[in-house]
């Protein structure tokens, strides 16, 4: 009895944890793939399948959208009915679209983020980093060319060392390797990858600085 008992209560303490509806105040950006829209926005409150967000931008119900949360990374997920009078303050939520072990790892960093006050986001990264130091530059969309030092990187992403601060959610270009800017950091940005360098496999964990240069 006791066994199930406390089999029990790590199963409800489980499903809440799952479940965790958190209060927050995050930088995003959303993008309405429909008719190629996008805006800054704010994550106002956020659980591992729901968030709700401020945007100027106020998409119809079930519309598909794009959204990128600071520390959390990149979610598709679909308009979900407005609260009461909250579409008049552009505010609405969004219900995403993604796998239970993401839905899992989203769930831990919340838990983390109530009990600290801050982000974790090492936890949701996918691919094991490595530190490889060196300088690189990255290109705008205006055409700017910023040089920076490459801080560590992997398969799915990089972190460059700069004084310049993009709008998450902005797409450069590093070298052969096209990105979006997912976080800012203390020391810069944090870019992940949205086409992976060619000389490398899917297998591979870790990417050649080369190809950044």
């Amino acid at each position: 009895m006791t066994v199930d008992r406390e089999a029990m209560l790590a199963k409800a303490q489980q499903d809440r944890r799952r479940l965790l509806r958190v209060p927050v105040n995050l930088g995003g950006r959303l993008f309405c793939p429909n008719d190629q829209r996008e805006a800054d926005c704010t994550v106002l409150e956020m659980s591992p399948g729901t968030a709700h967000l401020e945007c100027e931008i106020v998409p119809p119900p079930d519309t598909t959208v794009v959204v990128y949360i600071e520390g959390f990374g990149r979610f598709d997920a679909v308009v979900v009915r407005s609260l009461k009078n909250d579409e008049a303050d552009g505010k609405f939520g969004v219900r995403f679209h993604c796998s239970a072990l993401k839905r899992e790892r989203v769930a831990e960093q919340l838990a983390h983020y109530v009990e600290s006050g801050t982000l974790e986001d090492t936890n949701l990264r996918r691919h094991d980093r490595m530190n490889a130091r060196g300088f690189a530059s990255f290109t705008r969309v205006t055409g700017e060319i910023v040089n920076c030092e490459v801080l560590d990187l992997s398969l799915s992403g990089v972190s460059l060392g700069t004084p310049v601060r993009p709008q998450i959610g902005e797409i450069v270009l590093i070298g052969q390797v096209a990105g979006r800017v997912m976080r800012l950091h203390e020391n810069g940005i944090g870019i992940e990858f949205i086409t992976p360098p060619q000389d490398k496999t899917p297998s591979d964990q870790t990417v050649a600085p080369d190809a950044l240069l």
